[in-house]
Order: C-alpha cells, then structure tokens, then sequence
C-alpha cells in the first residue's frame, strides 16, 4: 500500500514549475521539425486558430489572462449563470419541438415524449407548416398542461393560439399562476424571415396580458436563430438578439410597462453548434451583455436572462445524417455546461424532412443521457474559472456588443432590417465562411471528409415550410449546400446511366509511397459523388492505358510521393492523355509536369475543382 509521507509532502513538491518561456521554447522545437523557423511569441501564434469576429484562440492560456470578474451564479452579471442553483436541481428544461400538422399524429408524438424524458414541448401553430388553432385541443389532449409548459411559434396565427391555449388552460382547470410558457411573440425575428414589416401592437398587448394575469408565461421570444441560419457569425447573432430584445423593451416601456416587467415577458433562443467552446461562451456572453442592458435602462435586478438553446439547424446534413447525431451532443453539452434553461435538440433528420419516432427518441435521449449518465447538470457552471472560456466569453462579448452599438447607430434593429444592412453583413460573413468550407479548411465529416458516394439515402416525409412564399427576408443557409449540389449531380446521373461518374486513381510505387494520396484523392472526388477506381493497386506508363480503359473513367489524378512524381509523373500522365483521358490531376502541389492538367491539395477549392471535374464529365 502507498503511505503519505508524514511531513505531508506534495507528490509534485519534486518538479519544478515550468515557465512559459519554457513552453515556447519547447514548441518551437516541434515546429522546427515540421520545417517551420519561428520563435518566442511567433510560436505560438503558429499554433493559434482565428474564428469569426476577429477572434483568435490560442494553444495555451494561463492565470495572465485576464477578464472581468464574473460574479456568482445567479446574480449580476449573470455570467455564470441566471439561477444560483444553476440547472443542479432538476437538469435543464428538455424543449421538443413538433411541426406536425394532423392533430391525431401530433397528439400521439406529444404523449410518447412527455412519457420518455420531454419537459415541455414546443410547438408549430397555424400556417402551411403547423397543426391548425382549432386542432389544438385535440393535439393536446392528456397532456397535463400544469405540468408540461408550451412554447407556441405561430407567427401568422399569433392571436388566435395565443387565445386557444389561454382557453385550454381555463378549460382544464390550470391555475393562472400554474401555467407556463411562452406565446412566441417574435414581430422582428418575423420580418427577418419573411420582409414583412414588424407589428409590435399584438406583442405588446399580450405581454401586457401575461405580466398582470399569467405570471409563468412569458409572451415575447428574442429569436437569434433568423440570424444564425442567414450565415451570422456567433457575435453577429448576439449583437442582433441585443438589438432585437431593445426594441421590445422600448415597445413594451412605452406602452406603460415597468423595465422589470418588460425583461420578465422576454425569452431569448440562441443556436448551440458542435463548437462546444464557442456556445459555452456565447451563452454565457449573452447572459452578461443583457445584464448591461437591464442596467442602463435602470433595472440591474432585471438582467436575468432566460435561455432557451437550439442545436444549429445550419450545421445538420442531408448526406451521412447519422453523423449529426454526433454535432447535436456536442451542441447540447455545449448549451448544457453553458447554462441554457431549455434545450431543443433537433432530432438527426431533420434537414431531411419530418423526423420519425427513432429520430425523435435519440433526440431527448441526448439530453436525457448527457444529465443522468453523464451528470453534466450537477455542477453549476463547469466552465467557470477556465482561463479559456473565461477569455473567450470576454473577447465574444466585446465583438458582440460592438456590432450591436452599430446597429444601434444604424437607427435599431428595424431600420437596419429594412435598409438592408443586416443583411449586407450577414452575406459577407457567409461569403467568408463559404470559402473556408469550400476548401474543406471546415471539414463537414461524412459530406466533404470521408463522405459515401455509393450511400442509401435517408427518405423522410417532406416538412412543409412556414415561410415559403414568403417575399423578402434573410436567406437559410447550411453548411453542407455547395457539396449537396454536386452530391445531387451525381444522382442526378447515376439514374439516368446507372453509375456514378468516374475517376482513375493512377497510384505510382509501392503501398507505402502512395497510400497517403490516394486515400485524400478518393475523398477529395467522393466529397463530389465521383467515385474513385483504384484497380490495380499500382501502374507504370506501360499499364496506364489499359487501366484507366478498364476502370470506364475518363478522368484520372496521379497519386503518390514527390520523388516518385520527379521519375514517372510525366510518363504516366503522357500514357494516359493518349489513352483518352480528358483531364488528368495530380495529387500534391503544383509543379512543372507534363500532360498534367491541374493538381489537388489540401486547402485546394475543392468545390471549384469538383464543379470543373462534373462539367467536364458532361454531368448534368
């Protein structure tokens, strides 16, 4: 058995502390070996990674970084979180949401939640893409509305649900003070979507309704996923949701309201992405900056903000959907350790079309395991006195409330709308983001890395869009479009031909020289539904000619090591030219080969060179 020294000696008391000189210096030896010459400071940043708005982070961060004191759980600045308890007592909220349009159905799928681990349900009402007013009584139905809160997103039917619930709630007998909720009021975050200019006055009336009869209910949602979804950067996100939750307190304090009941009618929903770090200080960002709000307009008590979290519609893919199981348990952890009161998790198909019962039970099942097995609601704020996310939280605030002072200046959130401004700026970060994507700098696992050309598709039944129709608003974007366009290509001419495009992988030497780029080739082409023939193993400039006739491609890339390339490239890519090739790529960089016509590398435009490869293909 192991005993303690009795003086009490540290088990560490033998190893010095190391500096951070120390630390560079060691990096810089690791980066000497990869052929890169730098020192001190430089080092580092070598190793640091840039995000959106302008922020960077760093490989290592320790007690020097600094940042403003955050508080304890519960009180002002909120940044560790709106409750002193945290979500220690009962876990976070587990929302559902449901666009199911027969009531039947949508009665059935409500039940089989509520029974398996759902705690509210979220719920579409009115319009082409949710269940109609006056079904949702009987969608409704044997659901405990005392114990299960509704969250109503009824943008056209605002009115007539908001009434409809008001009226069940009565009906079956639900104390005024027992109900909770929220209606979903959101004029501004309609408008984003559709163009249609914001009405304020049902928004305000209810909220007016709610403060002096329902004290649960909550009437306004601050929506920051209209933002989120037209490409925003996490920053762009907050500063709008700032900017939107300002114009409800003017709106909602001119109509006669005290500050503090006006912040107690506002919800707030962010996007929770598989970047865990970043939601965890996005949330915990908005947190802080609403309670500078609340301070300035003179209710500092008022600053608490509640969260309701959603994993990233923007993120999920329609190829390899099974890999977004994955992004949304990192998003919900993300939103969990972040402090999020209600997570929606979006179930794995659901840019597929509308989600089946095994897609809607992995969906709570996340929540589910990641509190119960995983016990990540028993701590208040994990993330706290993290010089990391402390330092990341700080930077995202800072980034956030910038962009919102410039809203502000613009002359609020409305006119930024309607001048088109939002817009502009969204469009641009998107732009910037695209072209990261489009050179796989954000790989998107199962789409642009490692992706299955020859996958069964996943079928589900198509989802009615709310905002189809609609005649203006900020666009939807996912990461996934470019390559699902060339995906669909691809589909497109396996149906009319019966197989998928080609490409010859000319691999050159043995196994060991060439494994590398060939297994970057087959991924680079497959991220295009071009699938890659690798028969036989290895070729010369005697058998290129047959083997690119046997493999029915009229395309070939050349794979294997730079000195390999210097004494067949040329041989090899001649033989193919005249054995019929259209186009032959080599994998690697750019150099003086003949006959080669393009190279592909890592960090190449990966959708311009598969674009280039289908249209030469005559691919439809």
């Amino acid at each position: 058995m192991t005993v303690q020294p009795a003086d009490g000696l540290s088990p560490t008391a033998a190893f010095p502390d190391p500096s951070h000189d120390q630390w560079q210096s060691l990096v810089e030896g690791v980066l000497r070996k990869s052929g890169k010459e730098v020192t001190g400071s430089a080092a580092e940043e070598a190793l640091s990674t840039t995000l959106e708005d302008g922020l960077t982070t760093r490989p290592l961060y320790t007690a020097s970084d600094e940042s403003p004191d955050t508080g304890f759980p519960g009180f002002a600045p909120f940044t560790r979180g709106s409750r002193a308890e945290g979500n220690a007592a009962g876990g976070w909220d587990v929302r559902q949401r449901h666009a199911l349009t027969d009531p039947a159905r949508l009665n059935e799928a409500l039940l089989g939640d509520l029974e398996n681990g759902v705690t509210s349900l979220w719920l579409a009402v009115g319009g082409p893409a949710g269940v109609r007013v006056d079904g949702l009584a009987r969608a409704l139905e044997g659901v405990y509305l005392d114990l299960a809160p509704v969250a109503l997103d009824a943008p056209a039917d605002l009115e007539a649900a908001a009434t409809e619930l008001l009226r069940l709630y009565e009906e079956r007998g639900v104390a005024k003070s027992e109900a909770r909720g929220t209606l979903g009021a959101d004029p501004l975050g309609h408008e984003a979507r559709t163009g249609v200019e914001a009405d304020y006055a049902p928004a305000v009336r209810w909220a007016q309704r709610c403060d002096a009869e329902y004290p649960g209910l909550r009437a306004i949602v601050v929506d920051g996923l209209p933002y989120h979804e037209a490409g925003g950067s996490a920053g762009e996100e907050l500063g709008l949701s700032l900017a939107t939750g300002v114009a409800y307190l003017r709106a909602l304090t001119a109509a006669g309201m005290s500050v503090e009941a006006a912040c107690g009618q506002l919800e707030f929903r962010y996007a929770a992405t598989a970047d865990q770090f970043l939601t965890i200080a996005k949330l915990r960002a908005a947190r802080r900056l609403w309670a500078r709000v609340a301070e300035v307009s003179g209710a500092p008590a008022a600053g608490a903000q509640r969260q309701h979290a959603v994993t990233s519609p923007v993120m999920m893919t329609r190829r390899d959907p099974w890999v977004n199981m994955l992004r949304t348990t990192l998003a919900t952890l993300g939103a969990g350790v972040g402090g999020a009161d209600s997570v929606t998790v979006l179930p794995f198909d659901h840019a597929l079309g509308l989600p089946d019962a095994f897609a809607r039970r992995i969906a709570r099942n996340t929540s589910t395991i990641l509190m119960e097995e995983s016990h990540l609601a028993r701590v208040i704020d994990p993330a706290g006195g993290s010089w990391y996310v402390e330092r990341l939280t700080d930077e995202l605030a800072a980034a956030a409330w910038a962009f919102f002072q410039e809203t502000e200046r613009a002359g609020g959130l409305p006119a930024a709308l309607r001048l088109g401004t939002v817009a502009e700026r969204l469009a641009a970060t998107w732009a910037a983001r695209s072209a990261k994507l489009a050179r796989r700098k954000e790989p998107i696992t199962g789409v642009s890395e490692f992706p299955m050309p020859g996958e069964r598709p996943v079928e589900r039944e198509p989802a009615p869009d709310a905002y189809a129709g609609a005649p203006g608003g900020l666009p939807r974007v996912r990461r996934d479009e470019a390559f699902e366009v060339l995906r669909a290509r691809s589909d497109a001419h396996l149906a009319a031909t019966g197989s998928r495009p080609k490409v010859f992988v000319a691999a050159l030497g043995p196994a060991a020289a060439h494994t590398a780029r060939v297994s970057f080739a087959v991924n680079l082409f497959g991220a295009g539904g071009i699938e890659a023939v690798h028969d036989p193993v290895s070729v010369d400039a005697e058998a290129a000619a047959g083997a690119l006739a046997a493999s029915g491609a009229s395309v070939a890339v050349l794979c294997s090591s730079d000195a390999l390339y210097a004494e067949q490239a040329d041989a090899v890519a001649g033989a193919l030219k005249s054995a019929g090739a259209a186009q032959v790529f080599l994998a690697g960089r750019p150099g003086e080969y003949a006959d080669v016509d393009a190279y592909v590398f890592a960090g190449c435009d990966a959708v311009a060179v598969l674009t280039s490869v289908l249209d030469r293909m005559g691919v439809a």
